[in-house]
This record gives structure tokens, sequence and C-alpha cells, in this order.
């Protein structure tokens, strides 16, 4: 399963008993970091991620970049040594930058003749992943063009309008 990194996400199981004794048991999530050779690396959530019921709830931004295995240990109390686990693996990755080039956004800009126009992608751009933007990783090039008068920006000789994206 792949999940964007500001996404909230659950994942739900299902337990069925085959025995005739007592049914009480417990339940607990871990979560291991993997590599490409190994998930080793246990980690540590925040005390707002409930690990002890049968579905667990991640909200966005929890986990970082990379894949994750999700195993739900289950044990029964009155017989410790009787448990089962059951693992899932989730991929988070990168969710995509919001350019705003002027502040909340817009698909189109108009101005008339001698007007000032900022444009401050670094300013007013999101990166839902994270609590803020980081500009310096970006490099900016801008187009202005009057139609039928110049020719670019254009894409194998093909005139670029303003409305694609």
């Amino acid at each position: 399963m792949s999940y964007r990194r500001s996404q909230d996400f659950s994942i739900s199981s299902m337990i069925q008993f085959n025995c005739d004794g007592s049914l009480s048991t417990t339940t607990k999530w871990t979560i291991k970091n993997c590599t490409s050779t190994r998930c080793s690396y246990k980690i540590v959530l925040n005390e707002k991620v409930m690990t002890t019921f049968s579905e667990l709830y991640i909200p966005s931004r929890t986990l970082d970049y990379g894949v994750y295995q999700l195993t739900l240990t289950v044990i029964m109390i009155d017989s410790p040594n009787l448990k089962s686990l059951s693992s899932v693996y989730v991929r988070i990755t990168a969710t995509g930058i919001t350019a705003n080039l002027v502040q909340l956004g817009t698909s189109m800009i108009t101005r008339g003749d001698q007007q000032d126009l900022l444009l401050d992608p670094g300013t007013f751009s999101v990166d839902p992943d994270e609590d803020t933007f980081d500009a310096t990783k970006w490099k900016y090039t801008y187009y202005c063009r009057i139609y039928d008068l110049y020719n670019f920006p254009n894409l194998q000789g093909i005139l670029l309008s303003i409305d694609d994206s």
C-alpha cells in the first residue's frame, strides 16, 4: 500500500479465534522502517497514536518518506505463549508542492499597463508534507508573453497557452 505523507491512513484487522478457552487478548502494533534488505529499525511513535487496538490510525506527517513494516501482535492473556503476528508494508511518498506565485494562489493573473506585480512563490507556496515551505530548494523561471508577438514558452515548437498545466 502507498500513501502520501500528507494523508491520514488506517490499517484495520479482523481477529478470529478457533478455540474453546478464554478469548481475552492483548493487541499491539509495532512499526519498523525498512531498507532494501530488511526491516529492523523500530519507530517510536507519538503517544497520540494508539497502538493497542485492532485498528491502527496514523495521522498525516507522522511517518517520514520510506517503506515501513506494520505488525500486529495478538497474545492470549490466559496463555501468553499463544500469539499470532501479521504484517503489512506501507510506502510513504511525497505529496507534491502547491506552487502559489501570489498570496492565496490563483490560476490566472491580469494586470493593467504600468501596474506592478510581485511574484513570490518562495513565500506563498505550500509543502503539504512539512510545516513550512523551503524556497531554497527551488529554482524559478518566469516568462512574460504578449500573444502574437512572441513564440515562447513553447514545447517542441508548440506555443504553450496560459491555461496549460
